[in-house]
């Protein structure tokens, strides 16, 4: 028999939560707390096994604040509950998994890469709100969660990534005997969440361990869950680590932000790819309908009332003929806006028959920039051209994608990302160049095929780091060979450019921006008179004032710039009659 944790053993206690039926006796509801609402910021969570009127339940979900989401769960006869109403409240499509404390067994080994520990201040509030934002959810005041925190009803963990000291994961624990008396000695897990972008393998598993464990310590019953049914990955992990089904399910008030919870959505809907979705979601919470009329190219058609806009990602009716050809050919947006005061590189055309121009650019810069004068992605663009040779290969690759090649010197810097709606700054971010970190173990193509997976996990599919010659080459640029065994927590850039396509990660500035370039932002975007783009940077200073224009895309990925509301922003442009006051 294997052993059990010291100190720990069952006991019988009264089967408050195990049957959505029957009234308990009051021997049985002896010491516990009624009427029981606990505020996590986000939402409250409503616990039924403490009410004894269920009327009384659904006043407290008809309080439920703006832009929350609250939670009842353990409610008993949750279809009565519904029924009472049903134009309001329904059952969420979830599953509740149960973990008995007696069973657990912890994991004989460590998992790598990865730092669980108890929050210790206000900050890490806001890093738990970041890694909320990055998952989707819902995110809550972090003052309201560090007084939470001050309590021992409450459980914040975090979980550090030991390479970079990020915060990269984050799990809630509710202790229900300390938070209102529970007979049954239960605990409940709430918003396990991890940066699905550079969360080391296992920090899910580490941070439900280490919650679990600390319920164990305190000789609690069994910890509960509820997981959406179709989250396979998740439930996967529950079940590896000894949770089974368990009968409670949760009752959730109809709000907008549960829209996708009860109501189907248009045919098409869950094959957009992630900018185009993003859209569809916010345009669905408002009430707007949404008919998706090509899947490939994420087109869809919104409307209200009589009035129609069709869309392309972020592409709209909006946005004329005349400002798509102006961001199409990169020499012409160079004109533009410079002639509207926004410095840019200095750059030259370089024709099929003479490179002169280019080459005398070369020689006055030391290092240039290829790329083909339209094009999207990253695609056929050379950074870092120091010599002839390379000057000549970058310009045959430019004009693989495009006869018109544009040659610019190389400005040293962080590649900006601002997102313009409606000449208003929404969102403004740093893009950096994919890149892995060492462990001591794998070789540099395997780093890359794993983060690559990891960049396609969190993306929808949408970025991957090809393993490819140029990825090859900055490798070998940085003194490494693809089979070489990074050391552990060596970083090491694998692709030049920041193109998200390719593998680049991305990480919101908008707070830090200094207002000029801002203002230059919106100068930009006036002169090509385009309503939704977003405009490229590079500046040595994200916080700085200088910056140098790179070019204008006529259909920004709005997905990646969380917590900025870029796709309200958006939708507020199309229909402003939805604008939320």
């Amino acid at each position: 028999m294997a052993p059990r944790l010291a100190g720990h053993r069952r006991r019988h206690t009264p089967d408050l939560t195990g049957r959505t039926y029957g009234r308990p006796s009051q021997h049985e509801l002896e010491g516990m707390d009624a009427d029981v609402v606990l505020d996590l910021a986000w939402g409250r969570l409503v616990f039924g096994q403490t009410f004894a009127e269920m009327r009384n339940i659904l006043a407290a979900l008809r309080a439920e604040g703006t832009g929350q989401r609250d939670i009842c769960i353990y409610a008993r006869d949750p279809h009565v509950l519904v029924g009472l109403a049903p134009d309001e409240l329904f059952i969420d499509p979830s599953y509740t998994y149960r973990l008995d404390l007696y069973r657990y067994r912890p994991r004989p080994e460590l998992i790598r890469g990865v730092f669980v520990r108890t929050v210790t201040s206000l900050d890490d509030m806001v890093a738990i709100n970041g890694v909320y934002a990055r998952n989707g959810m819902v995110t809550g005041a972090p003052e309201t969660m560090w007084a939470n925190h001050r309590t021992r009803a409450f459980t914040y963990l975090v979980a550090e990534d030991t390479r970079t000291g990020r915060v990269v994961g984050t799990v809630t624990g509710v202790d229900h005997v300390l938070a209102f008396g529970d007979p049954e000695g239960g605990t409940s897990l709430w918003c396990l969440a991890v940066d699905a972008q550079s969360a080391p393998a296992g920090t899910g598993e580490a941070l439900v361990r280490v919650l679990a464990e600390r319920y164990v310590g305190r000789g609690r019953s069994y910890v509960d869950l509820s997981v959406l049914h179709d989250n396979s990955g998740a439930i996967a992990l529950y079940r590896k680590l000894g949770f089974v089904r368990a009968a409670a399910v949760c009752v959730k008030r109809k709000n907008p932000i549960n829209t996708p919870l009860f109501a189907g959505g248009p045919p098409g809907l869950d094959l957009l790819n992630p900018y185009a979705r993003i859209i569809a979601d916010e345009a669905l919470r408002r009430g707007i309908r949404v008919e998706v009329t090509d899947v490939e190219s994420g087109e869809m058609r919104l409307s209200v009332g009589g009035r129609r806009v069709l869309t392309r990602e972020s592409l709209s009716e909006f946005t004329t003929a005349v400002a798509m050809s102006r961001c199409d050919d990169k020499r012409v947006t160079r004109r533009i806006v410079e002639a509207a005061g926004v410095r840019v590189p200095r750059g030259v055309s370089a024709p099929e028959d003479d490179l002169g121009p280019a080459r005398r650019l070369l020689a006055e810069c030391g290092e240039v920039v290829v790329k083909p004068a339209r094009g999207e992605q990253g695609k056929g663009i050379t950074v870092g051209v120091t010599d002839d040779g390379e000057l000549e290969r970058a310009v045959a690759a430019a004009r693989l994608f495009c006869p018109d090649v544009l040659v610019e010197e190389l400005v040293a810097g962080e590649d900006l990302r601002v997102v313009v709606i409606d000449h208003e700054v929404v969102a403004a971010a740093v893009r950096r160049p994919a890149e892995v970190v060492g462990d001591g173990r794998r070789t540099v193509t395997d780093l890359v095929r794993e983060t690559s997976r990891r960049r396609e996990r969190a993306t929808g599919g949408e970025s991957r780091i090809p393993l490819d010659d140029v990825t090859a080459d900055v490798v070998r640029a940085a003194g490494h060979g693809m089979d070489d065994v990074l050391p552990e927590g060596r970083r090491l850039r694998v692709r030049r450019t920041a193109n998200l396509h390719t593998g680049g990660t991305i990480e919101d500035v908008t707070d830090r921006l200094h207002p000029a370039v801002g203002q230059a932002a919106v100068r930009a975007s006036r002169a090509i008179g385009i309503p939704v783009t977003g405009i490229d940077f590079l500046l040595p200073d994200v916080e700085g004032p200088d910056a140098v224009f790179v070019e204008a895309n006529e259909r920004p990925g709005l997905a990646n710039h969380e917590p900025q509301p870029t796709a309200a922003r958006f939708v507020d442009l199309l229909f402003p009659e939805t604008r939320r006051r």
